[in-house]
This record gives structure tokens, sequence and C-alpha cells, in this order.
């Protein structure tokens, strides 16, 4: 049996940790630069608040609603969902974490009429200690387990834990379950699958294999249908490859000074050889993309993109800012304004043993940044995120006063909460 561990709302859920007055009150979590709404509470729901709002409409379309408002704040969680993770490995056999908010779960060694109420207890035990809602979904395999999530998260009789462990508790659950909501099926297949009239996850499996192999071609498609069919049929060793890793953003304005877009350029490919220390691996390629803002249309438009291949695989900071900066550099054109830009790492394989290039000279060199790194994330993990950065990381910006005042991250977060658990300086402080 497969399980899927999933927090409920969970960048509102982390907020509302330090925050138990904002229980049962709409809660909204903007994007980066407070661009547009990314999670909502419930109540927010209720109220109509679509994903993706644009922040200054939300006083327009619901004037007089109090909504609490909060910029994103990965820090705080990341450092809360890591809790969750922890107690989930301790009560679990196995386990892949699939994402900020889910993880996967193997449960061989769990007797069958033993799991739903393993389930409860760790609903239980994670709101007891963290304070977060997490729902349990528990079947024969992943993707039937997604679905099981999707009803323990959606109907309060199942306690925050579904499990789907027979033929007719399958059947009846796909007969309910939209087509476009399947793990697996994605928007453009979706669309394909209701204009053939397939509306539900039932009406996807009545079609023969052969009917899915040749309308689509497609090898995770079939998967997807087997899986729904009972099959365990999604490799566990192709959920936790990553082929790449990518980092980007859209500004807070635009810009134009190649000065500003390299200091963005060099906090995101430092972001992503963080990633890349933290799952252990390294990187072989380096690619960086800007564009301008496609809704200017009274702007000039320009988009580029470009990849640099490194000569030994890496994951440090320095070597893959560099890189990043080298590549910026030759895509960059004066006279646009530009309004996003982001760095991809590719060509990724575990950080050992790397293969070295017989004319790489600087072996020496490599293991001094590899300590560096090693030095750093451990006081960032210490004293707070971006308490020390590399100097290409840093911008200025000048007050009213023309005095320049030196930062560590150009994104806008105005409504962004505090970091009690991972900051000395914004430790709760008892009266």
């Amino acid at each position: 049996m497969y399980g899927i561990a999933d927090l409920d709302n969970c960048y509102v859920s982390c907020e509302r940790v330090f925050r138990p007055d904002l229980k049962g009150k709409p809660v909204v979590v903007l994007s980066n630069n407070d661009g547009c709404v990314v999670a909502r509470s419930n109540e927010a729901k209720a109220l109509g608040v679509k994903e993706g709002t644009p922040y200054f409409q939300l006083a327009q379309q619901f004037p007089g609603q109090k909504i609490a408002v909060f910029s994103s704040n990965y820090e705080l969680y990341g450092e809360l969902t890591g809790r969750v993770v922890s107690i989930i490995r301790k009560e679990t056999p196995a386990y892949f974490r699939y994402s900020i908010d889910e993880c996967f779960m193997y449960l061989d060694g769990i007797e069958l009429d033993q799991l739903q109420q393993w389930g409860w207890n760790l609903h239980k035990r994670v709101k007891r200690e963290v304070g977060m809602p997490i729902s349990i979904g528990l079947a024969p395999n992943k993707t039937l387990a997604k679905i099981a999530s999707k009803f323990a998260k959606k109907y309060e009789g199942y306690h925050h834990c579904c499990m789907i462990d027979t033929d007719e508790k399958r059947i009846k659950a796909l007969k309910l379950f939209p087509i476009e909501d399947v793990w697996g099926i994605g928007r453009r297949y979706a669309a394909k699958l209701q204009a053939l009239g397939c509306r539900t996850a039932y009406d996807f499996v009545q079609h023969h294999k052969d009917w899915v192999r040749l309308t689509f071609n497609n090898i995770n498609i079939v998967r997807t249908w087997q899986e729904l069919n009972g099959e365990d049929a999604v490799p566990n060793e192709e959920l936790a490859k990553k082929k790449s890793i990518c980092t980007s953003r859209s500004f807070n304005g635009m810009i134009s000074d190649i000065d500003t877009l390299r200091t963005h350029v060099s906090n995101y490919a430092a972001r992503c050889a963080e990633k890349l220390r933290q799952q252990n691996t390294v990187a072989t390629i380096v690619g960086v993309f800007v564009n301008t803002n496609m809704f200017r249309e009274d702007l000039a438009q320009y988009w580029n993109f470009q990849e640099a291949r490194l000569i030994t695989p890496t994951n440090s900071t320095i070597s893959i800012i560099k890189a990043a900066c080298d590549v910026l550099q030759s895509i960059y054109r004066p006279g646009y304004q530009y309004k996003k830009a982001g760095v991809i790492v590719m060509g990724i394989s575990p950080d050992s043993p790397i293969q070295q290039d017989l004319f790489d000279v600087n072996a020496e060199q490599i293991q001094k940044m590899r300590r560096l790194d090693e030095v750093i994330d451990r006081i960032n993990r210490l004293h707070g995120s971006e308490t020390i950065v590399i100097g290409a990381q840093q911008y200025t910006q000048k007050d009213g006063k023309g005095k320049a005042n030196v930062f560590a991250n150009a994104i806008k977060h105005d409504f962004k909460s505090k970091n009690p658990t991972t900051r000395w300086s914004d430790i709760i402080k008892l009266k």
C-alpha cells in the first residue's frame, strides 16, 4: 500500500501557526513581489477569492471584507514543513518528499486493517506537534492515493484519512473524480479527454488500453490509466529524478540596466546551487533567460535564453553564479525594459563521485569552494536564510537622502511575516 500526506492549504496553515487569531478568518498568501494570490484559506475560497487574483484587485472585488494578506515567506514554510517531514520519517517505513507540502509513503509492514487508524494517528500527531492540518490518502498505488487524499481533505467524515482498498471503493471514487484533477493528466490532456467525452476518471478507464496508447502516444498517460485501474505502474525512481532546477521571478517594476539585472540573476543562481546541495547533486549546465513585459505592447519586446556547459559538474554557489553572469552578459541587450529573468541548472547527477575533466587543473580550488559552501550553509541554517551571501547577490538602493543602502534580496514583500523558528531577531517574546 502507498500513502500520501498532503498539508491542507500549506502556506496559509504555516502563517496561522503563529497567528491563532486568524483561525476561521479569510487569509491569502501572495506570489513573489506581492503580485497575485497563490494560496487561500477555505474561508477566502468561500468568499470567492480566485487563485491568481492580483493583490490590487482584492479591495475592489471584496469591499468591506477583512482579508488577512501575507507575502510569501519560503523560509518559514520550508522550516515548518521540514518539521512535518521529520514526523513522517519517524512514523513511516519509507517515504519520498514529492513537494514542499506532499510526501509519498511506502507502507509495507503495516497491516491493512491497521492502516486507517495509523493515518488518523499521523494526522493527530502532526496537528499536535506542528499545529498544521494534514490529509492522508491510502491506496494500492500513487495515483489512487492522490485521489484518496483529495477526498480526505474535502469531506469531514473521513477525519483527514481516506483509504481506497477495494475495487468497490475505487470505482465509486473514480465516478466522483473530475478528469482534470487526476494526477498525471495535465491541463492539455484534460481538455482533449473532455472533448472525447471523458468527464470523470471513471469515463477514462472505460476505454481500452490500446485506445489510450494510440490516442495519446504517451507512456505517462498509459501509466495513469493503469493506476486508475488498480495497477502499480508509476516507477518510484522516476518521482525522485529531477532533470533540472529552475529559479525565476518577475521583477517589482521593470529593469533596464545590466548591473541590477546581474544582481537578480546572481540571487537565482545561488538558490539553484543551494537546492543542488540540499539533494546532494551537481549540475553540468547553467542556463539563463530574460524577457520583457509581453503585456506592454507599447514597449519593445525581447526574449532570449542561452546556456553554458561547466568543465566539472558542481553545486558551488560561486561557480554557478559566475557561469550565470557570463551567460547573462552574452544575452543582455541594452534599450529594453526587462520584466523577468531566471536561472536553470541541468545535467543533474549525484555529487559523488564527480567525473573531473582531464584538463581541469582546479581540483584544489573545487575542494576549497565546497568547504566554503558548507560553512555558509551551516551559518545560514543557524542564523537565518541570507545571513551570509555572495557579494554579487547584493544590490544597492538610494534612499530619499541620497544614501546608498545595501540589501541582500530584491524581492518586494511588504506583508511578510516574521521567522520565529529560524531567526533570533524574530523570536517570540512573552510578556
